[in-house]
């Protein structure tokens, strides 16, 4: 019975942060957080954002917007990089805004936006980032297990993840790395959260620096269970097979849509997107929202949705990630694709399936 198990211990807590350490390849402290990933993004903008900073805001998709609030929010001058949402940042791009502004002293960027269908350069900006002496928080959330991640050598200093998207895990439960650069950031900033749901600094002394031994909250249970199993699924599969399958499906999805010929692919160049969802341009005239319902009609389980804010008429997502980075989901939703829109589905099916192939062979 779920409502009968015996309570978290200090040691297995511990044990899982732990697990998610070595999926980060970090030897800095991780915090796992007991909430949506929300929460260690807000925590860590608000510990490391202060009045008197200024930070670089990289944007593209709707959490660069986000995370623009909330760094205002906690009194930091922000300048923002905005990219084209079909697009991903490149180096030189954040290379230009740090020498414009020398004073920036934080960066944030998105990994994957899922959201969007695109995805970012992250070892190539950490690069041009850690070379300027800032900070970089980084928003892998979507991309945790769908790409490499290996935020020691990167030089990540706040990577923040969830495990409800790539892993295949729980909404409920979040985790963030901190490195010692950013602990001590946190800890000069006299306007950081304290005695707060969003304080880190609360979790590193009466957790991390206590030695593990108690926790200071009552866990969140089930969620810490089911990222445990998570966790131990992704090794047995291996890391490796698990970016494989997730980059064979993006590439099979959009392979598909191209054979289908009604719908374009939003995110422009191939090496810019997501491993996590494919973004497609509905065509002149159809409304992705409303195809987005015809295909749930047909197939309530089929991981499609419309696009956020203005983009709910023009672009269709579809979700490939965790359980549903599988060359079936890949095809049932080229399938039905194919049925509302007209176009003949056997050319779709037979393109995803070679690229699918040869994604996972290469």
């Amino acid at each position: 019975m779920l409502l009968d198990l015996p309570p978290m211990t200090a040691d297995r807590f511990a044990a899982i942060e732990d697990g998610v350490a070595a999926l980060l390849r970090t030897r800095n402290d991780v915090i796992v957080t007991q909430g949506e990933a929300l929460l260690p993004l807000e925590a860590a903008v608000k510990g490391a954002a202060h009045p008197g900073s200024t930070a670089l805001n990289v944007v593209t998709g709707p959490y660069g917007q986000t995370f623009g609030g909330w760094l205002r929010d906690a009194g930091a001058e922000v300048v923002d990089l905005v990219v084209p949402y079909d697009a991903a940042a490149g180096a030189e791009q954040v290379a230009a805004a740090l020498n414009s502004h020398p004073e920036i002293d934080f960066v944030s960027l998105v990994h994957s936006e899922a959201a969007t269908g695109n995805t970012n350069p992250v070892a190539e900006i950490a690069e041009v980032v850690r070379q300027h002496g800032a900070l970089l928080m980084l928003d892998a959330v979507a991309s945790v297990a769908a790409e490499p991640l290996p935020t020691d050598e990167w030089g990540v200093d706040l990577c923040v993840i969830g495990g409800q998207k790539a892993m295949g895990g729980p909404a409920g439960v979040s985790a963030v790395s901190v490195s010692e650069r950013a602990w001590q950031r946190i800890a000069a900033n006299p306007a950081a959260p304290r005695r707060s749901y969003l304080s880190l600094l609360d979790w590193k002394e009466r957790w991390t620096d206590a030695g593990r031994t108690q926790l200071p909250h009552a866990p969140a249970q089930l969620e810490m269970l089911a990222l445990e199993e998570c966790l131990a699924a992704i090794e047995a599969e291996t890391l490796d097979a698990v970016i494989a399958r997730h980059r064979a499906a993006a590439a099979a999805t959009r392979a598909g849509a191209l054979a289908l010929g009604t719908l374009a692919p939003y995110v422009r160049r191939p090496e810019h997107a997501a491993p996590v969802a494919t973004t497609l341009r509905t065509p002149e005239g159809v409304d992705a929202a409303a195809l987005a319902a015809e295909l749930r009609r047909h197939a309530p389980q089929l991981p499609v949705q419309a696009g956020g804010g203005p983009l709910a008429a023009t672009m269709l997502r579809l979700n490939h990630y965790g359980p549903a980075a599988t060359p079936e989901t890949v095809i049932a939703a080229l399938e039905l694709l194919a049925q509302a829109t007209g176009a003949p589905a056997a050319a779709a099916v037979a393109a995803a399936t070679g690229a699918w192939e040869q994604a996972i062979s290469s």
